[in-house]
């Protein structure tokens, strides 16, 4: 069978290396000059674009909840393959990062979270040694662009109202898990967009309901016969003293005041927007225990909350990193093509330098001796910050039990050599001349056995320094035996 026959369905005729389900064919599918209709269900209800949404970030919880989300990733540390040298200009990459503010710029990815795609146009600028490198990278309004039937972005302007196609490597645009159906993205402002507008309208009536029932009823009572004008006089009357607790009426009238006592009422005005703004939560956050309270819950309920939420801002994380080295490997394409590309990283510090200083306190306390450099490199220190002194710490017994765990490759073979002549030539005969020649001339002037017997079981004679000292010695001859075992 020939590799024709094996691509072609002669049935059909047709190739199955060729797309057959697009667009232009499908039957349910209509486009407007080459342009993709917006498919958010709630920007075709309203007749509107997402400008709308901007209008929601108003809302102060809504608002909250953006840059609590936005907050989880901005936290973050970066670098370039995690400080290391392995790849050429990774420090120029580094420099030249900070230099188009990458704090501002990760937050203007973010955007697409909200919006579903954010485009970010790239300023490139030629130097004078003939690289071409970014100046500057500036968001621009998503309704601004709009997508073809290919899903390409493409801007509107007012002599191309239909879109005009964009040059390669000139618009990063962030989309928030799009789709061949929706490559405009999924917004979580258009989740919020309905909770937002019933909590307007339940703020609303709660703010006239509180107008209404949360100050007493004044009841003003004149005389039967009393003019119109008469009437409306005493109403004016006590409408002045809602407002300044002052009235002057006739001596004939009077005024009763009746309190209201609607709190049960009040109530249902609360829980719907409490409602809503844990709807809100939801769908921007995951979950509601980081922004709210609440009246009940447990330890165990907010630690689930907060894996939701962790892995709401390692997917938010992933959407920068991406988009990042989209702009590297441009960088690179432009002028560093035959170079290996290096990758963008986001990261939390804590949890890197925990592991790290943990090792390094073992490995220092067994005899290792750090560059200046290597700290500097590791924990983020400027080079004026410390200083590194050779103190020859003697290792400690607990760092050995850890050490044990470690291979015998970590430490090479004239570390552990150094080690064992310091300990065989110092430490052992020191520690055993100290503990073993008043010991010795006390059992020279010991008349039996039984006075030997007391005296080796003095508290003043403690021997585990010398214990400790040998099992040290024990241990590195096992090192150096398996360090040999393996040339």
């Amino acid at each position: 069978m020939t590799e024709e026959r094996i691509l072609k369905d002669k049935r059909l005729g047709k190739n199955i290396t060729d797309e057959i389900v697009t667009r232009k064919r499908a039957l349910n599918f209509y486009s407007l000059v080459n342009i993709l209709p917006d498919p958010d269900m709630v920007l075709r209800k309203q007749g509107k674009d997402i400008r709308i949404y901007k209008e929601l970030l108003y809302d102060s919880h809504v608002f909250a909840c953006c840059q609590s989300r936005k907050a989880g990733v901005l936290s973050l540390e970066w670098d370039i393959n995690r400080g290391s040298d392995k790849y050429k200009n990774a420090e120029f990459i580094r420099e030249l990062l900070k230099k188009l503010d990458i704090h501002k710029l990760i937050n203007d990815i973010l955007n697409a979270t909200q919006f579903g795609f954010q485009p970010l146009e790239i300023m490139w600028k030629k130097e004078k040694n003939g690289q071409v490198l970014p100046e500057k990278v500036v968001a621009k309004p998503p309704e601004w662009f709009c997508f073809d039937d290919n899903n390409h972005l493409k801007f509107r302007t007012k002599e191309n109202y239909f879109g005009e196609e964009l040059p390669n490597r000139k618009f990063l645009c962030p989309q928030s898990n799009p789709s061949y159906e929706n490559p405009y993205g999924e917004r979580t402002l258009s989740r919020v967009f309905w909770p937002v507008t019933f909590k307007k309208g339940g703020m609303k009536f709660w703010v006239i309901f509180t107008e209404k029932y949360g100050m007493p009823h004044l009841i003003g009572k004149h005389p039967r016969g009393a003019s119109r004008e008469e009437t409306e006089t005493l109403a004016d009357n006590l409408e002045q003293m809602i407002q300044d607790a002052i009235a002057v009426i006739p001596d004939d009238s009077s005024v009763e005041i009746q309190e209201a006592n609607k709190s049960s009422s009040a109530e249902i005005y609360e829980k719907l927007i409490d409602k809503m703004n844990s709807e809100i939560s939801k769908a921007i956050l995951g979950q509601t225990l980081t922004t709210e309270i609440g009246s009940t819950g447990s330890y165990a309920a907010s630690n689930t909350h907060m894996r939701v939420r962790q892995d709401i801002i390692d997917s938010d994380k992933k959407l920068v990193e991406t988009t990042i080295n989209q702009l590297i490997r441009w960088i690179y394409e432009l002028n560093f093509a035959s170079e290996e590309v290096p990758i963008f990283e986001l990261y939390e510090k804590e949890d890197v330098d925990l592991v790290i200083a943990q090792r390094d306190k073992i490995l220092s306390e067994t005899g290792v001796q750090f560059t200046k450099n290597y700290f500097i490199k590791n924990y983020g220190l400027d080079d004026e910050d410390f200083e590194v002194l050779d103190i020859g710490t003697i290792p400690s017994d607990s760092a050995f039990k850890e050490f044990k765990s470690i291979e015998t490759e970590v430490l090479g073979q004239k570390q552990i050599e150094d080690l064992f002549d310091f300990i065989k030539e110092s430490e052992l005969p020191k520690q055993a001349q100290q503990m073993l020649s008043p010991l010795i001339n006390l059992i020279e002037n010991c008349g039996d056995y039984d006075e030997i017997y007391e005296i080796l079981t003095d508290k003043n004679l403690h021997s585990k320094k010398l214990e400790d000292s040998i099992q040290k010695a024990l241990f590195l001859s096992e090192l150096m035996g398996r360090s040999d075992g393996l040339e």
